[in-house]
């Protein structure tokens, strides 16, 4: 089979007539930085079109910092009788969302299916195409700077290789979906992918996940749920790395021995070397105000019975993965078995099939919680 062809797309007209005639799927991904924003900057798309029966597909290299570019690529991504295959797209969805305003639906993410096939949970593009096809690829330019331009030879043939093998790839994995009879979980897997990065609400308790809040107490975890809040919108506001407007470690401090007032908040921003001075009133605000909801947080989970809580409810999952041939993680993850025992009612992910499948096993470890953990050894 001969390579495919690659073409560089550096104008809206040019892409609009390459995408002229009507077609049934098309390979997708893209590149961009985002060092130095919140908001990931879309520096190029790849787009994979079919070509005639044994032939390869067609390349286009979408040029995203060309004027026009983004909205001249909207329609192909709102058209839902063309099916988007794509590799491990959450991140590739905030950036289209971002750049072009729309999402590209329907989904199909190659990575998803993998798991839900029972081949790999969170396996990469290379590993699947070698697997699963037998053949190599090459994964030089990973860290790489897509805003230059011209963009080097490597560069280009690094962005066509990601989208080359798609096609092929959704093949394989559909036909196994349906074999197994598991199309539907895969469907409503991606449609929840597209609705988590269409709806963008973050997360409701960012400091759970911070290793150092265990060690504060009760007030001091409320101060630094109110900072790592206001971080997120300010973050979002300027477009600025969430670490460049308060970093952990600054945020925990200031958690965790609250300033006595707005003096001595401005002599701990002056002696911390990366502190948002600047933003000393606005921090100074976030700190003190109460939010409507932090009485709800649930706290760290550190105890030994809570521990032991969700090691039996972590051995449920993988006996239940192991009936059903999934891969370790598919199923449930470690962060979403303690939202359940944080109280939440199969929050998101957990919902729709997972729940059929798990609820069974799980309700009678999580109800009553605290009484189960409490008698088990």
């Amino acid at each position: 089979m001969s390579s495919s062809p690659v073409s560089w797309i550096g104008s809206p007209a040019d892409l609009k007539s390459c995408l002229s005639t009507a077609l049934a799927r098309v390979g997708l991904d893209t590149e961009f930085i985002r060092e130095r924003t919140y908001w990931p900057k879309l520096s190029l798309v790849q787009l994979a079109l079919e070509g005639a029966a044994g032939e390869p597909p067609r390349i286009l290299l979408l040029d995203m910092l060309e004027p026009g570019m983004a909205e001249a690529l909207v329609p192909l991504l709102a058209d839902r009788s063309v099916t988007k295959v794509m590799h491990s797209a959450s991140e590739d969805l905030v950036a289209l969302r971002h750049a072009c305003g729309t999402l590209p639906e329907p989904l199909f993410d190659t990575q998803v299916a993998a798991g839900l096939a029972g081949i790999a949970a969170g396996a990469g593009y290379q590993r699947l195409v070698q697997d699963l096809l037998g053949i190599a690829v090459d994964k030089g330019e990973t860290r790489s700077d897509w805003m230059r331009r011209p963009l080097s030879p490597a560069q280009l043939a690094y962005a066509a290789e990601d989208v080359r093998h798609l096609f092929a790839l959704h093949d394989a994995l559909d036909a196994r979906l349906q074999a197994l009879g598991r199309r539907a979980w895969f469907e409503e897997d991606c449609a929840r992918m597209l609705e988590t990065a269409r709806s963008d609400k973050g997360e409701r308790w960012p400091h759970l996940s911070m290793r150092s809040a265990q060690l504060l107490d009760e007030a001091g975890q409320r101060r630094l749920l109110r900072l790592l809040r206001w971080r997120e919108r300010q973050a979002r506001r300027s477009d600025r790395p969430r670490a460049w407007v308060l970093d952990n470690e600054l945020a925990v401090m200031l958690a965790r021995q609250a300033p006595a007032d707005r003096d001595a908040l401005d002599r701990v921003l002056q002696a911390h070397p990366k502190a948002p001075r600047k933003l000393a009133a606005q921090l100074w605000e976030a700190l003190t105000t109460p939010l409507p909801d932090e009485n709800e947080a649930p706290p760290p989970r550190t105890g030994e019975r809570d521990r032991k809580a969700l090691r039996r409810l972590q051995d449920a999952v993988a006996a239940r993965s192991g009936e059903l041939g999934l891969p370790d993680g598919v199923l449930a993850s470690r962060r979403w078995l303690e939202s359940l025992l944080d109280g939440e009612d199969w929050p998101g992910v957990l919902s729709g099939w997972r729940r059929a499948q798990l609820e069974p096993a799980l309700a009678p470890l999580l109800e009553p919680a605290g009484e189960a953990g409490a008698t088990s050894v």
